[in-house]
C-alpha cells in the first residue's frame, strides 16, 4: 500500500480532489504573494533554543495578523502565508526565517529581527541586509508552463487504480 491510499483509504479520486479544492479555497492559497518559513518547534533542536523559536513563531503569526497580512482583502488581493517548519537545515544562528519567492535567508529571527522584517522587507520591499545571510530568489513559471488541473485529475486517477506491488 502506497502513503497516498493508506491516508485516502476508501475516497474515490473526485472526493479527495474535493477536499484538495476545499483546502485551496480555506487557505486562499491562490492568492498567496509571500511565503514565509520559519525554523521552529524542532524535533532536535541545533539552531537555537527551541523556547526560543516558539516565541518567534508566535510573534510572526501574531503580528502578520495583526498587521492584516495574514489574509487576503479587497485593498490587498496578496497576502503572506506563513509556515512553522520543523528545521531549515542550517543549523546555526537560529531562529532562520525564509522569504519566498525572495529566496532571502535571514539569521537570529528574534521577535525583534522579525518586526524589521515584517516592516522592511514584507511591507517595504526592501532586504534587511544586517540578517540576510543568503538570497537565492525562486525562479516563476509562466502560467502557461504549470500542470493543467485535468492532467492533475488524471494522474491522480491513473496512481490510485494502479495494483501495489
Amino acid at each position: 500500500m502506497r502513503c497516498n491510499e493508506a491516508f485516502f483509504d476508501g475516497m474515490t479520486v473526485s472526493e479527495n480532489l474535493d477536499l484538495l479544492t476545499a483546502s485551496v479555497k480555506s487557505l486562499s492559497l491562490n492568492s498567496i504573494g509571500r511565503h514565509v518559513l520559519i525554523c521552529a518547534d524542532q524535533t532536535l533542536p541545533k539552531c537555537c533554543d527551541k523556547a526560543d523559536s516558539l516565541i518567534a513563531w508566535d510573534y510572526l503569526k501574531r503580528r502578520l495578523k495583526e498587521l492584516g497580512l495574514d489574509a487576503p482583502t479587497i485593498d490587498r488581493p496578496q497576502f503572506v502565508f506563513r509556515t512553522k517548519a520543523n528545521c531549515l537545515r542550517v543549523c546555526q544562528n537560529g531562529p532562520i526565517l525564509l522569504v519566498y519567492p525572495d529566496g532571502v535567508w535571514y539569521r537570529s529571527a528574534t521577535p525583534d529581527v522579525i518586526e524589521q522584517i515584517i516592516q522592511q522587507h514584507l511591507i517595504g520591499n526592501q532586504i534587511v541586509q544586517e540578517y540576510a545571510f543568503c538570497i537565492q530568489p525562486l525562479m516563476l513559471i509562466p502560467a502557461e508552463a504549470t500542470i493543467p488541473v485535468e492532467i492533475a485529475e488524471a494522474e491522480m486517477a491513473e496512481q490510485s487504480v494502479q495494483p501495489a506491488n
